[in-house]
């Protein structure tokens, strides 16, 4: 069967859970008996490692070690023993990526140090679509650089073409739209951006660990992402910053830290900043988040990116045909196009709210985006075929069910 057929029967699609060479990877997550978890590109499940990893850091390192495992647990060099890690899956040499702080803060070291090598250009350009805060972080990059800067949106004043010219300096893209899943040509568009003479920074928040990326292969300026999504790395864990190894000696950020520092242990009192990827570094980093990006990382040991893909492109593509076959009034804006569809599925219903908390009622986990969009992930670690299967049929009996007439399910909390 290839990526994008789709079974006839859910005995077809538990036969295909049988021959799947990823299937035993599921065991490798703790995920509660009787539920269906499409929400990993939201949050992804706890690594069954990582309570061992967790306990004998807190207990051992820390507990008994104490100030020592900063040397001797390796403590210290963390952010870039598992920035190579994460480097590897997105396709960037060693040297280049390090785990720290938040995508936010993260974005705007990328978006100030991109904006300050080309300096004699004062307009960045950004998705009028994109993720919130990216928008936000963009202003607040734009207001430090120190010389009036201007912001063009993508959608909102024209397409790229239109937008690029000699006083763009920097284009910030997500890799993957977060409400409709659509998946940007990173090649084609990193080398329009090129020609125009900017530099680009990717947001890899709904790709990493799921999606192929050629960091190196296409010239990549920068790259931004968090780590629990489909990295799996636990609620807030630190996010990850890639600087091309061309850009690193010439690039520089305000938040100048003393991790940052070519010698930190020295206590200079002017910054004096590292020659490499650890410039981009800030403060002292939280040593048992790290570790639950290290669990995740162990996670998908032995598992290539293209394999995932591969199986996510068969997931998603069931579930789309499931959906328009059982519901075909409904509207899918994720492309059907695999080669442009990330790894998510979004529908877009006026009642998609009432829905999705009917879904989860009944054990299927999704969310909804403001103000119509019920997303649907598909985690190929720990999915299986059978899963999209019954979370379809029981999307179905809720849009057939009328489920928003009943007021509970309408009750808005503060994280939807």
């Amino acid at each position: 069967m290839t990526p994008f057929d789709t079974a006839v029967s859910r005995d077809a699609c538990a036969a295909r859970d049988t021959s799947d060479p990823l299937a035993a990877l599921r065991d490798r997550f703790v995920l509660p008996q009787g539920m269906i978890y499409l929400d990993g590109n939201s949050l992804g499940p706890l690594p069954r490692a990582a309570v061992d990893m967790f306990s004998y850091t807190i207990e051992q390192e820390w507990g008994q070690n104490l100030i020592k495992s900063w040397n001797t647990a390796g403590w210290f060099d963390m952010p870039l023993r598992l920035g190579d890690r994460i480097g590897a899956l997105i396709g960037a040499a060693p040297g280049q990526t390090v785990v720290c702080d938040t995508t936010s803060i993260n974005l705007y070291k990328a978006v100030c140090a991109a904006s300050g090598l080309r300096s004699d250009r004062d307009v960045i350009v950004a998705e009028a679509a994109s993720f919130p805060t990216d928008l936000y972080i963009i202003e607040g990059a734009m207001k430090s650089t120190g010389r009036p800067m201007k912001r063009r949106l993508i959608g909102a004043d024209g397409p790229l073409d239109a937008l690029l010219d000699d006083r763009v300096a920097v284009v910030v893209l997500s890799h993957v739209d977060y409400r409709t899943g659509a998946l940007m040509d990173v090649a084609a568009i990193t080398e329009q951006v090129h020609k125009a003479g900017a530099l680009v920074v990717w947001d890899l928040c709904h790709s990493a660990g799921v999606i192929e990326f050629a960091f190196d292969a296409d010239a990549i300026d920068f790259a931004v992402g968090c780590t629990y999504k489909y990295l799996n790395g636990g609620p807030g864990s630190p996010a990850f910053i890639s600087v091309a190894s061309r850009h690193q000696a010439a690039a520089s950020h305000p938040l100048s830290g003393w991790w940052g520092h070519a010698a930190p242990f020295d206590f200079d009192r002017d910054f004096r900043p590292d020659a490499g990827i650890k410039r981009f570094l800030c403060g002292t980093q939280p040593i048992i988040s790290l570790r639950g990006v290290d669990a995740a990382l162990d996670a998908l040991e032995g598992v290539t990116v293209a394999a995932l893909r591969h199986k996510s492109l068969a997931l998603t593509a069931l579930f789309i045909n499931r959906v328009s076959t059982l519901l075909p009034d409904l509207e899918i804006v994720t492309p059907r196009d695999p080669t442009l569809r990330g790894s998510q599925v979004a529908i877009a219903f006026e009642h998609g709210y009432a829905v999705v908390q009917a879904m989860i009622e009944r054990g299927v986990i999704g969310d909804f985006r403001a103000p119509d969009i019920m997303r649907f992930g598909f985690a190929p670690l720990y999915l299986r075929f059978q899963d999209i299967w019954d979370a379809a049929e029981i999307l179905a009996a809720c849009v057939r069910a009328e489920v928003w007439r009943d007021p509970r399910y309408s009750r808005r909390s503060a994280v939807t």
